[in-house]
């Protein structure tokens, strides 16, 4: 799949871009961005916030910054900026500048003096709970803090003394002057600078006061002169004020704010900040546990990049919240698979075969195609002997017609190989059974047998030639379908919707040929579903790959238990 011939389909951002670029408007140019906070790791969410920014632009002719929103450096590190950076070069696309909204931190300072200077902003000495009581409700005015109408004098010398670091953190806030009875709460006097004795990672010392989001980022879009602001729909709110700071201030270049939903996905949380507390709580193996919809996470469980950039074209762009089926991702990976990913046998719940009829010692490599729909993919060699292991499932010591593998008495062909009998269950002393005594027919290689049923073929590994491998099986982290909503308002409520079996171990063997396996091969366990190498985990004695995902929808099994 070319990142170049990946056209965003047409929606109503593509509209409003189309007809500013007809009608002139910015010069015809297309400048957008993407502005991630850098106190976590990106997820799902962020791709589709990606894909829209860097894809539209792309199509345009223009541009796309990356501008991390540093203004809250305790939550903030180097980690989680190179994360940001490798997961988006990961994606596919390329930053025109990377840029930091500390760069304008002597800029916003300058422009909160202008705003103080025309009595539109002003020193707050209330505490955060006081100013939360005068804000008032949704349905109730706010009320005018008593330092509301401090002097311009006195605002401007108070300002100057929380730069110069006089106060302690929360002892005052700057706060712009607008409406504490208008409708919108975000118009009652927005807090526009803290006080925070801290080193930042980008300024180090030479700041104790931080700006706030929603005073940056409209003044960050204009300074670095982006044309259309994409964000998500719990903005759309937030754009009277982005318009206000710059009306007020009159910048040369007022990009516009245009905001789009949200991707839900079932069976999966978007919430950024309940990630960080699976993470640091040690639910999960880190910000990149195959688990979790972090791109860190997706990446290392074997996603291509290809497959999210179509996951979020096909989602399409509205202002209609929506959660989008966890199978609609999977076909987007197994479409992409299918017909690239080379077919590889693993016994992931392995049982011994012993075929009593072969030459003990003896081994033989039989010749077995990489595809079995693309001849151009070649084939392999893989060793047969006396002793192999098929999967326990694969075998049952009495069924009916319908299933179609081994049964004691009936006939399968192995993969690739010859049709053998089972004869004899090999049981322990508490009836387990260990093993399975078989007979071959050696005139059956690449023949089917005339008149003799044949159930079906199962896949097997060689005893003596394969590789003991870990196996880790995936299934969504969560038991319901919207888990973010379920936990809503309960940080700690999302332990109950945990899925025990999200991460099943398994310990079993592989083709010899996957020692090779490398950092984003990808393969298709025959009759398994589609697997990766964890290189995180693996150690050259005791490979571990990962289930990318099934053969079939992981959710239409959750929705089936459930029913």
């Amino acid at each position: 799949m070319n990142q170049e011939t990946e056209k965003y389909p047409p929606n109503f951002i593509r509209h409003i871009i189309e007809r500013d670029v007809a009608e002139g408007k910015n010069g015809g140019a297309v400048m957008t961005r993407f502005p991630p906070e850098p106190n976590g790791y990106l997820h799902l969410g962020h791709a589709k916030a990606i894909c829209l920014s860097f894809g539209l632009a792309r199509d345009f002719g223009g541009a796309t910054n990356l501008r991390f929103d540093d203004t809250n450096p305790i939550k903030e590190s180097m980690e989680f900026i190179n994360a940001i950076k490798r997961d988006i070069a990961w994606l596919g696309f390329e930053w025109q500048q990377e840029k930091y909204a500390s760069d304008y931190f002597p800029e916003l300072y300058d422009f909160a003096e202008r705003l103080i200077g025309e009595g539109k902003a002003y020193v707050d000495s209330l505490d955060a709970e006081q100013i939360r009581q005068y804000r008032g409700t949704l349905t109730e005015p706010g009320q005018d803090s008593p330092y509301r109408d401090r002097s311009v004098d006195e605002n401007l010398d108070l300002f100057r003394r929380m730069r110069a670091g006089e106060f302690k953190d929360g002892e005052h806030v700057l706060r712009l002057k607008i409406d504490m009875a208008s409708p919108n709460i975000n118009l009652r006097d927005p807090t526009i600078y803290r006080i925070r004795h801290v080193a930042h990672h980008q300024t180090g010392n030479q700041w104790c006061i931080y700006p706030l989001y929603d005073y940056t980022h409209c003044l960050s879009d204009s300074l670095e002169g982006i044309t259309h602001s994409l964000c998500d729909l719990s903005f759309e709110d937030h754009r009277p004020l982005y318009d206000w700071v710059l009306d007020e201030l009159a910048m040369n270049l007022h990009p516009q704010q245009i905001e789009f939903s949200k991707l839900n996905l079932q069976y999966t949380m978007m919430s950024k900040r309940k990630l960080r507390q699976l993470v640091e709580q040690g639910i999960v193996d880190g910000w990149d546990d195959p688990r979790l919809p972090t791109i860190a996470g997706m990446r290392r469980r074997g996603y291509p990049a290809a497959t999210i950039r179509d996951f979020c074209r096909r989602i399409g762009v509205t202002k209609s919240d929506n959660n989008v089926e966890l199978a609609l991702l999977e076909s987007c990976i197994r479409d992409y698979l299918d017909p690239q990913a080379p077919r590889r046998m693993g016994v992931i719940d392995p049982l011994k075969v012993v075929i009593e009829n072969y030459p003990e010692g003896e081994t033989e490599m039989l010749e077995i195609a990489n595809h079995p729909k693309d001849d151009a993919m070649g084939t392999r060699q893989v060793a047969f002997g006396r002793e192999i292991y098929i999967d326990r499932a694969d075998f049952r010591e009495q069924a009916n017609r319908k299933y179609k593998r081994l049964v004691t008495g009936g006939e399968v062909r192995l993969r690739g190989g010859y049709v053998i009998r089972a004869n004899e269950v090999i049981r322990s002393d508490e009836g387990e059974i260990l093993e399975l005594r078989c007979s071959y027919d050696p005139a059956t290689l690449g023949v089917n047998p005339e008149g003799r049923k044949i159930r079906g073929v199962i896949h097997w590994v060689s005893a003596r030639a394969s590789l003991a491998a870990e196996i880790r099986l995936y299934e969504p982290l969560f038991t319901v379908d919207n888990p973010d909503g379920v936990a809503d308002g309960a940080e700690e409520a999302y332990r109950d919707l945990i899925n025990p079996d999200s991460l099943v171990v398994k310990h079993g063997f592989v083709e010899a040929s996957l020692a090779q396996a490398v950092e984003d091969d990808r393969f298709q366990f025959e009759r398994e579903g589609y697997f990766c190498l964890d290189v995180r985990h693996s150690t050259p004695d005791q490979p571990v790959f990962n289930r990318i995902v099934g053969l079939r929808d992981s959710w239409a099994k959750i929705e089936q238990a459930s029913s």
